[in-house]
């Protein structure tokens, strides 16, 4: 059953933004760089997001949004507990970040 990850990111005030382009451009990556342990092919069946322009005034902060997509909850807890490029790229942006949110949702379950 299709699974979706949103994460929301909001850098450090003091992050430069070319810096925190080059983060976002390394979560959009994790596309093809994310690759089955089984059949060493791409898993992330859809990976968009970018920088926040809603018209609400309610992000409480968060700055950018990324939502994946998984064929299954399997896929979805590799991705996010032993996908080494995940991690790497976790790693990689948690000192930058001054918040961080994550929700995931099967659709149509309420």
């Amino acid at each position: 059953m299709t699974v979706y990850h949103i994460v929301q990111f909001q850098f450090k005030a003091l992050v430069p933004p070319d810096e925190d382009k080059a983060a976002c451009q390394r979560v959009l990556d994790l596309e093809t760089n994310c690759l089955h342990p089984a059949s060493q092919k791409p898993y992330v069946k859809v990976l968009g997001g970018g920088k926040d322009n809603s018209l609400e005034g309610q992000q409480h902060g968060m700055t950018h949004a990324f939502i994946l997509q998984f064929e299954n909850e399997d896929d979805r807890r590799y991705h996010v507990e032993k996908d080494p490029a995940q991690l790497e790229f976790a790693a990689s942006i948690r000192d930058i970040l001054e918040e961080v949110q994550v929700i995931d949702f099967t659709p149509g379950v309420f």
